[in-house]
């Protein structure tokens, strides 16, 4: 098959492994819209030989995620036989024997130049131990992995997230908080350069071009998180020998039903902020552009 180049406009690879998890959090991001993981996940093999068709570059990793990417069946085959000039990152809640992954996976493997971990820990206040946490952490850390937790600011959750950050960086665990995302007690949270598009009220027509290339467990390369969560308009598959990455707008009439990681205001892959995944065109303004044009 053809490889796959990666255009320099793209900011990230999301390879969604499985989208089960071995937690249940009521404000998951894959859940904030309908969650379809019925899909049949790829074998090892097939994943090995997808993914190393992708030709990306040293500061693009592909990020395996999930659900808890992990639970793969498949997992530790595919890391170690992808090719070693493809950088990995890795989501994970380490909800899984440690000195297992460390006996099978080398820190080099999820090591490279960057500002921020390879190997990022999700915390969940309600659903694990951080003292537990915290010393997985530790034991990877001292062996050389590239390794820091992440928290969500949930409104619930504020001052536990916020005490989890003192007593980890405390121990020099690189600990960061991240926004949440989604709705509180009917009130939309998140920091959006399309502040509509979550709303869940308002469906128009528009026209969005992404910057992420995102592979669903199936192998399915979707559009936008919305439509991999929900296993809805593929626009292509990794197995097509042929397919390759298109940077162009695509239709949607969904508008007002997006996922919120796609657009949120955040930082890109460089750590500077003020990136929005996808860029969206509003059918009013290329009508009005039109008559614009046609007055001149």
């Amino acid at each position: 098959m053809n490889p796959i180049p990666v255009p320099d406009t793209y900011n990230y690879i999301g390879v969604f492994l499985t989208l089960a998890c071995t937690l249940d959090c009521p404000y998951c991001i894959n859940r904030f819209g309908a969650l379809c993981g019925d899909r049949s996940p790829l074998t090892g093999r097939q994943w090995v030989a997808l993914l190393n068709r992708l030709e990306g570059r040293d500061d693009l990793p592909v990020t395996l995620q999930g659900g808890e990417p992990t639970m793969h069946p498949d997992f530790y085959y595919i890391v170690t036989h992808l090719r070693q000039d493809l950088p990995l990152d890795l989501l994970t809640n380490l909800q899984f024997d440690v000195k297992e992954f460390m006996s099978r996976i080398k820190p080099e493997r999820f090591t490279r130049n960057a500002p921020y971990a390879s190997i990022r820990v999700s915390y969940h206040p309600g659903s694990m131990d951080l003292e537990i946490l915290a010393q997985k952490v530790l034991l990877m850390q001292r062996a050389g992995y590239s390794i820091g937790i992440w928290g969500i600011l949930h409104p619930a959750q504020e001052k536990r997230v916020l005490a989890a950050a003192e007593y980890c960086r405390a121990l020099g665990i690189d600990f960061r908080i991240k926004e949440f995302l989604g709705i509180y007690e009917g009130r939309l949270f998140g920091t959006y350069t399309y502040p509509e598009a979550c709303s869940g009220q308002v469906e128009r027509k528009v026209r969005c071009r992404t910057s992420e290339l995102l592979v669903g467990p199936d192998g399915g390369v979707y559009r936008c998180h919305r439509d991999l969560y929900e296993g809805r308009l593929v626009i292509g598959t990794l197995a097509d020998p042929c397919f390759q990455v298109a940077e162009v707008f695509r239709d949607c009439t969904a508008f007002g039903k997006c996922n919120p990681c796609d657009v949120k205001l955040k930082t890109n892959r460089h750590q500077v902020f003020g990136h929005t995944s996808v860029r969206i065109e509003f059918a009013w303004h290329q009508e009005d552009m039109a008559r614009g044009t046609m007055r001149g």
